[in-house]
């Protein structure tokens, strides 16, 4: 019996990586989260669950809950991520806009400087 779980248990983990590995984008950091800690508990519920007699019990428990705690830890870094690129973003446009402002002033100094000299 312990085999055939075993089997279950694989058989579906090899599923989910099929499924999500033909995604045609690249997996959000959410989504690699949820997918790390839906392996990682239902790899952790199947052996907890293999000690009590219910490894395919654990394995769903495990990784029904892994899942939704590493989608929350996923969420959470995604969301810095986006306030990263935003705020690099943000610094890009000043950059420009001060080199701007520098080539203006040196415009003006120079103009300042014939203007200076024509008097």
């Amino acid at each position: 019996m312990k085999v055939k779980q075993k089997l279950q248990v694989s058989v579906v983990i090899v599923t989910l990586v099929v499924l999500l590995g033909g995604c045609s984008q690249p997996l959000s950091t959410r989504e690699k989260g949820t997918l790390l800690g839906g392996g990682i508990g239902a790899a952790s519920g199947a052996i907890i669950g293999g000690a009590v007699g219910h490894p395919g019990a654990g394995a769903a428990i495990g990784g029904a809950m892994g899942a939704l705690s590493g989608g929350v830890i996923g969420d959470q870094l995604q969301g810095q991520e986006n306030r990263s690129a935003y705020q690099q973003r943000q610094i890009t446009q000043q950059s420009r806009e001060i080199q701007q402002q520098r080539r203006d002033i040196e415009r003006l100094k120079q103009r300042s400087d014939r203007d200076e000299e024509e008097y």
